[in-house]
C-alpha cells in the first residue's frame, strides 16, 4: 500500500481535503465512462497546477510512428494509441472579475469528491476564498449517460457566501488537445468545421492518418436557484478548433447560480454525418432534461448491479474494492459493439495505448460471460475472428511464417501489431494460446458450440499452424522445443522453453485437432467450407500432432516442479521475503539487466498454466509449484495477485488468499504499484471478480456442470454473487455456517458442491 486517503465506503469512492499532490491520482480513480467514451476526473474550471488531462472515445486511435534508437526488421511501424479527445467539459469561470483556480485560491476548505458507483455519477464540492476576498461554495456533478451514450452532463453550482457576486461562465469545446505520451509531439487532430448556435456549439475534427471524424458538441443552460433564466451568450469566441461562449450573471449572497452543460461526441464509426448526429443527440438530451437524465442513469446502473454485484459483509474495504473493480469494468465495456475491446487502462489514462492485449481473453471474458448475456462474450471472440487475416499477415510479414499461420498481435487496435518492444512484440507469443483458450472457455461455460464451426475453428487452425512452425526439433533432447520467447513473466526475455508457452502450444494444437474432428462429425458443411478455405489436409494435421505429442517441458525432479524455463535454477535464488523493501518495486529501482538476471517473477507464469489447466495436474503438483514460485514472485504486474489468490484458496491457504484478494481489489485505490496517476488497471479488475467467484466460491465448470468448493475468509461475515450460467441465473451466498444457492426462475439446476450433486431450485441451503 502506497496511499491511504480514499475513505472506506460500501458504495462510493470518497476523497476529503484538497491536496495538490493527489490530484493526478484522483483524476484516475474518479474517472467515469459509459462504454462509448470516458474521461479522467479533471476539473471543469481552470487548474494551473500539475494535472493529466484526458478524455477518450472508444475505437478512435492514431498510429503514432515508432520511436527507437535504430531500426530492426520486423519492428511494427507504429504504436497505436487511444487519443486524448477534444475537450467538451471545460468551463472557465470568473467571480467578481477573478478567475476561479484552486491552485491560486487563498484557501480551499471542505473539499470533497465522490464517485457514486451505485448510481453512476461523480460529484465534487468545496468552499474557496479567492484572492479578491470572495467566498464561494461550489458543487459539481457529472455523469456520462448510459442510455444516450454519446452524451455527458455537467451541473455546476456556485453559491457566494460573503457578498453578492458577478459570475461569468465561459464554457467551451476545444479540439486543440495533445496526448501525454505522443512519441513525436505531433498533432493528432485536424480541425474541419466550427458551427455556432444560440446556446450550442460544434467543433468537427478528424484524426490525421486514420481519418476518424468526430464532432464535439456542447449545449449550455444558465440557471438561478434552479430556474432557467434564458440568458444568451454575451460574446462568442472561436478559432479553427475551439468555440467558447461567455455568459454573465449576477447572483446575491446565499443564492445559487448554475450552468448545466450537455456535451459529448458523435463519431464517423456510427454516423455518416457527425454534425447532424450531434444535433440529434442534443435534441434528445435537452428534451429529457437534467433530472430525467440523472434518474435514467440511476435506473440503468441499478439494472447492471442487479446482475453483477458482489456483496461482502463485515469488511468495508474489501466491499469497496470489489465494487470499484466491477464498476470500472462496466464503465469501460458494454458489449454492444464487436468492433470494440477492453484496453488495460480503459478510459482512465493513455498508458498501453488503450489497445487490446491478451488480458481480454485470459481475464475479462469470464467476468462478461457470467454477468452479461453470452452475446457480450461472443462479441469479444468475434473481435479476434474479424482480425484473423491481420494475424496471418503479422506472422508472414514480420516473422516469415507461411501457409496461413497466425500470430495475433501483442497490442492492437485494428488487428495490426502496434507494440514496439521486440522482446514483447515477437517473443511474448503465448498470447496466441490465450485467444484459443478463450474459445474453449466460452464453449465450456455457455454450452454454445456454434461459434466454433461458424468462426472459431478458422482461428484455431491459424494458431495451430503458428505453433507447429514456431517449434523446432532438438536432437539433443529428442523433443520439440520453443526457443527465444518471453513468458507471462516479463522479467525474463529471450529465454528457451518457457513452461507456460510450451504447454499452451501443445494444448492449442491438440484442441484444434479435436475440434476439426468434432466439426467434421457434427457440422460437415462447415467442415468442408473451412478446410477448403484454409487448404488444410489430414497430413498437415498429423505433422502438427508430432509437435504436440513430443513437446519438451523443463522440470526439476529433485524439487518436483516444472521449471519456468531452461536454466531457472541457475539463478541466485534469494526469496522475495529476503529482498530489502527499499528495492521495491524492482522495475523502478533496478537496471533492466539486473532484473533479467534475478529470479524475481513479475506475474504468475508457471502458475498461469496451472490456473488455465487445473484439471491436468494434481493438487500435490499445484502445491509444490505454488510454494516454490510464490516465494520469488514480486507481483509487479496487475495480472498476478488474482491467480495467486485463486490458487491459495484452492490449497486452503486462506490468509494468503485474502491478502492477495485485497491486493488485487485495491491495487489502484491503495496504489500498490506507485503508478495510479497514469490510470487504473482495468483488465486486471476482472481478476478481482475471479478471486471471489473462482477463488473463495470455488466455481468451476466440469463436464457441463457447475462445481463449487465454497470457502470464506475469516475477516468476512459473508459474501454473495450471481452468475448467468447457460441462461439461468444462480445466486450463491456463503457465510461461516452455510452456503445457499438460489435459482432465479422455475427451472431447476443440478450443481456439484464439494463433490456432491445437489438440485438447486428457488432456494437450496448447504450446511
Amino acid at each position: 500500500m502506497n496511499q491511504d486517503y480514499i475513505k472506506p465506503d460500501n458504495w462510493s469512492i470518497i476523497e476529503e481535503g484538497f491536496d495538490a499532490e493527489r490530484v493526478k491520482s484522483s483524476e484516475s480513480l474518479f474517472s467515469i465512462g459509459n462504454g462509448a467514451m470516458g474521461q479522467r476526473a479533471n476539473f471543469e474550471e481552470t487548474y494551473s497546477a500539475e494535472t493529466f488531462q484526458g478524455s477518450y472515445i472508444a475505437g478512435i486511435y492514431y498510429p503514432d510512428k515508432t520511436k527507437v534508437g535504430w531500426w530492426k526488421n520486423g519492428y511494427p511501424k507504429y504504436f497505436a494509441k487511444v487519443l486524448n479527445a477534444p475537450n467538451w467539459i471545460g468551463i472557465d469561470i470568473e467571480i467578481n472579475e477573478e478567475n476561479l483556480d484552486l491552485n491560486t485560491c487563498t484557501e480551499v476548505r471542505n473539499f470533497r469528491r465522490e464517485l457514486n458507483m451505485k448510481e453512476g455519477w461523480y460529484n465534487r464540492s468545496f468552499e474557496a476564498i479567492l484572492k479578491n476576498g470572495t467566498e464561494i461554495s461550489v458543487n459539481v456533478r457529472r455523469f456520462l449517460s448510459l442510455d444516450l451514450d454519446e452524451s455527458g452532463i455537467i451541473k455546476y453550482d456556485i453559491t457566494p457566501l460573503n457578498k453578492d457576486a458577478k459570475i461569468v461562465y465561459k464554457p467551451y469545446v476545444d479540439a486543440g488537445v495533445t496526448n501525454e505520451d505522443a512519441n513525436w509531439e505531433e498533432k493528432f487532430w485536424e480541425p474541419l468545421e466550427v458551427k455556432k448556435g444560440t446556446n450550442e456549439a460544434f467543433v468537427t475534427a478528424q484524426t490525421f492518418k486514420t481519418h476518424f471524424k468526430v464532432t464535439t458538441f456542447m449545449h449550455n443552460t444558465i440557471l438561478a436557484n434552479g430556474e432557467n433564466i434564458n440568458v444568451s451568450p454575451s460574446t462568442i469566441d472561436s478559432t479553427t478548433d475551439k468555440v467558447q461562449y461567455t455568459y454573465g450573471t449576477i447572483i446575491a449572497k446565499g443564492q445559487t447560480s448554475s450552468i448545466q452543460k450537455i456535451g459529448g461526441y458523435t463519431v464517423s464509426l456510427n454516423h455518416e454525418n457527425t454534425l447532424a448526429g450531434a444535433e440529434k443527440v442534443i435534441k434528445s438530451a435537452v428534451a429529457l432534461g437534467y433530472d430525467a437524465l440523472l434518474q435514467n442513469q440511476i435506473e440503468a446502473w441499478a439494472k447492471i448491479w442487479e446482475m453483477s454485484d458482489i456483496t461482502i459483509e463485515g469488511d468495508v474495504k474489501a466491499q469497496q474494492g470489489i465494487r470499484f473493480n466491477i464498476f470500472q469494468l462496466n464503465q469501460t465495456y458494454s458489449g454492444k459493439d464487436s468492433r470494440l475491446n477492453i484496453g488495460p487502462k480503459g478510459f482512465t489514462g493513455e498508458k498501453y495505448g488503450g489497445s487490446t492485449y491478451w488480458d481480454t481473453e485470459a481475464y475479462c471474458i469470464p467476468f462478461y460471460m457470467a454477468t452479461k448475456d453470452q452475446q457480450v462474450a461472443r462479441n469479444l471472440l468475434t473481435y479476434r475472428y474479424n482480425q484473423l487475416d491481420k494475424a496471418i499477415e503479422n506472422a508472414k510479414d514480420n516473422l516469415g511464417f507461411k501457409d496461413g499461420a497466425a500470430l495475433y498481435p501483442m497490442v492492437t487496435m485494428n488487428g495490426e501489431e502496434c507494440h514496439n518492444e521486440w522482446e514483447i512484440t515477437h517473443e511474448e507469443i503465448h498470447r496466441n494460446g490465450a485467444i484459443a483458450f478463450a474459445i474453449y472457455n466460452y464453449y465450456r461455460y455457455t454450452g454454445d458450440y456454434s461459434y466454433i464451426p461458424e468462426k472459431g475453428l478458422e482461428v484455431l487452425i491459424g494458431i495451430a499452424r503458428f505453433w507447429h512452425q514456431r517449434a523446432s526439433f532438438s536432437k539433443d533432447k529428442n523433443q520439440y522445443v520453443i526457443l527465444g520467447v518471453t513468458g507471462p513473466n516479463e522479467y525474463e526475455n529471450n529465454i528457451n522453453n518457457n513452461f507456460y508457452t510450451n504447454y499452451i502450444a501443445k494444448w492449442c494444437i491438440d484442441f484444434a485437432a479435436e475440434q476439426i474432428e468434432k466439426v467434421a462429425s457434427e457440422y460437415p458443411a462447415d467442415h468442408k467450407r473451412i478446410l477448403e478455405k484454409v487448404s488444410l489436409s489430414a497430413n498437415e494435421i498429423q505433422e502438427w500432432k508430432k509437435v504436440a505429442d513430443d513437446m519438451y517441458f523443463p522440470i526439476s525432479k529433485e524439487l518436483g516442479i516444472y521449471l519456468q524455463q531452461d536454466g531457472f535454477l541457475d539463478k541466485d535464488l534469494v526469496p522475495v521475503k529476503d529482498l530489502d523493501k527499499s528495492q521495491r518495486p524492482i522495475n523502478q529501482k533496478w537496471s533492466w539487466d539486473r532484473v533479467l538476471r534475478s529470479p524475481y517473477i513479475k506475474q504468475a507464469d508457471v502458475l498461469q498454466g496451472f490456473y488455465f489447466f487445473e484439471d491436468h495436474f494434481s493438487k500435490e503438483e499445484l502445491k509444490r509449484n505454488f510454494e516454490f514460485y510464490e516465494s520469488f514472485t514480486v507481483h509487479e504486474s496487475s495480472l498476478s495477485p488474482c491467480v495467486h489468490s485463486i490458487q491459495a484458496a484452492a490449497l486452503d491457504k486462506m490468509d494468503m488468499a485474502y491478502t492477495f484478494y485485497l491486493r488485487t481489489s485495491r491495487l489502484d485505490l491503495d496504489d500498490y504499484n506507485k503508478e495510479v496517476e497514469e490510470g487504473c488497471h482495468i483488465t486486471s479488475m476482472a481478476g478481482t471478480w475471479m478471486s471471489i467467484v473462482e477463488g473463495f466460491g470455488g466455481m468451476r465448470v466440469k463436464n457441463d456442470q457447475l462445481h463449487f468448493f465454497p470457502k470464506i475468509p475469516k475477516e468476512w461475515n459473508g459474501y454473495s454473487f450471481k452468475i448467468n450460467f447457460r441462461n439461468q441465473i444462480l445466486k450463491v451466498a456463503v457465510d461461516h455456517n452455510e452456503t445457499t444457492f438460489t435459482v432465479d426462475g422455475e427451472k431447476d439446476l443440478t450443481i456439484i458442491v464439494n463433490g456432491k450433486p445437489i438440485i438447486a431450485s428457488k432456494f437450496v441451503q448447504i450446511n
